[in-house]
């Protein structure tokens, strides 16, 4: 009985590669034929693609996505609501709209936590949010504050653009650090982003900011389609202000007509049960929904 089952799997197993054999020769056919432009920028800076090596490296990226489109059609759903949020911040602190990409290489579009403690949309070590003015404590952490934590990011990138340049440099800097790239920039007697050698995390960074953009704009191309009712929505809420302690959360959200998992839902800065009042002057400004 046992060698009747095993020479069944075995028979089902062939088959089954059989049908993945023809269905992968299509998919290799077809990625084949998939290949960057002759031409790319990021915040208005020209990507060296004319250089076989630069080309080489963001293909790297480009085809590692490929293999991902799940990643990318949540890299898609998520960007409708946080994007238009995003370019409205950019906007207003004069900072091209492409830096939303970074957002997407750091985070994907999720409130996560690396394995080095950054934290939220823009990945923020605890001292750099602290540097731009994110309150972070054992009741609270600003930098899961999606505002709150873009306005920070993109002062942060401000700094960073006057003090290397060039936003490829600026981009490098907030990934590894500003002593770090300083201190490669002098040692390598370098310039540019392209002509350094760098870790490998850094070094494949600005390649696969550029990568993820391009297939974000140009995502139809390669039959990745997404019809406007499927994206992820922005929640619709309006925010109460907080000037006093809440003892228990879950309370407070039910005098608001509301529940605690949809406080949290939007108030993901909020860390625990209760909330302590603000040792700052700033009041707090918590989200409730509406309508939903």
């Amino acid at each position: 009985m046992k060698n009747i089952y095993f020479v069944s799997v075995l028979v089902f197993l062939f088959l089954m590669n059989i049908s993945l054999l023809s269905k992968d020769e299509n998919t290799f056919s077809a990625v084949s034929n998939f290949k960057l432009p002759d031409k790319l920028s990021w915040c208005g800076e020209e990507i060296p693609l004319d250089d076989p090596i630069i080309r080489e490296r963001l293909e790297r990226e480009f085809y590692l996505l490929l293999q991902q489109p799940g990643q990318i059609m949540l890299y898609l759903k998520r960007s409708r609501r946080y994007f238009p949020m995003y370019e409205r911040i950019l906007k207003e602190e004069g900072l091209p709209k492409d830096i939303k990409y970074l957002s997407v290489a750091e985070s994907a579009l999720y409130m996560s936590r690396s394995s080095a403690g950054a934290v939220g949309l823009w990945q923020f070590i605890k001292s750099t949010g602290k540097k731009y003015s994110l309150h972070i404590s054992k009741w609270v952490d600003e930098r899961k504050h999606p505002e709150k934590s873009t306005r920070a990011a993109a002062a942060y990138l401000k700094f960073l653009k006057r003090d290397f340049g060039r936003w490829t440099l600026a981009a490098a800097a907030y990934n590894m650090g500003e002593n770090g790239l300083r201190s490669n920039l002098r040692f390598q007697s370098e310039e540019e982003y392209f002509d350094l050698h760098l870790n490998s995390e850094t070094s494949r960074y600005i390649f696969r900011i550029v990568a993820i953009k391009y297939l974000l704009e140009n995502h139809s191309k390669y039959g990745i389609n997404l019809s406007k009712d499927k994206y992820y929505k922005a929640y619709k809420h309006k925010t109460i202000t907080v000037k006093t302690r809440i003892k228990d959360l879950s309370r407070w959200a039910k005098s608001h007509g509301t529940s605690y998992y949809k406080v949290k839902l939007l108030n993901p800065w909020i860390l625990r049960r209760e909330l302590r009042p603000p040792l700052s002057s700033r009041p707090y400004e918590i989200k409730i929904p509406v309508g939903w």
